[in-house]
């Protein structure tokens, strides 16, 4: 097993958009989490699961720029890696979705992180200096 083998240890997106009723189907199609319930000012949380796991859901509204983080705590979500979770959900809830680039390590850019659009599109960027 390579170290792009190895699941995340958890999975965090940042959405451009946070529709709550197309992210409950979402999360309860693939997680068989219940909604969405507010925990606190614009922070919002569920539980899943997945394989046997529990995965806690947590969503953040505004957390960055305009966009809100949604934090699965888990490594056994369904993803590998935040990319391929920030694919999924780019195409699933139809807005922009950030994500980190890889695994962080001390040393590493903070400010880089990978776009994905609905329509596909991807690219590293500078963020919060990429604009839209």
């Amino acid at each position: 097993m390579t170290s792009s083998d190895i699941p995340y240890p958890d999975i965090e997106i940042y959405l451009a958009q946070a529709p709550q009723e197309p992210l409950n189907a979402w999360l309860g199609e693939l997680l068989d989490a219940a909604p969405l319930h507010s925990v606190g000012r614009h922070r919002w949380k569920t539980r899943g699961h997945h394989a046997g796991h529990v995965i806690p859901v947590l969503l953040v509204e505004n957390a960055a720029d305009r966009f809100a983080s949604l934090w699965f705590d888990s490594a056994h979500t369904p993803w590998p890696r935040d990319t391929d979770c920030a694919r999924d959900a780019a195409t699933r809830l139809g807005c922009e979705v950030r994500c980190s680039l890889g695994g962080w390590q001390p040393g590493d850019d903070p400010d880089r992180f990978w776009q994905v659009l609905p329509d596909g599109t991807e690219r590293a960027i500078d963020w919060p200096d990429s604009g839209r």
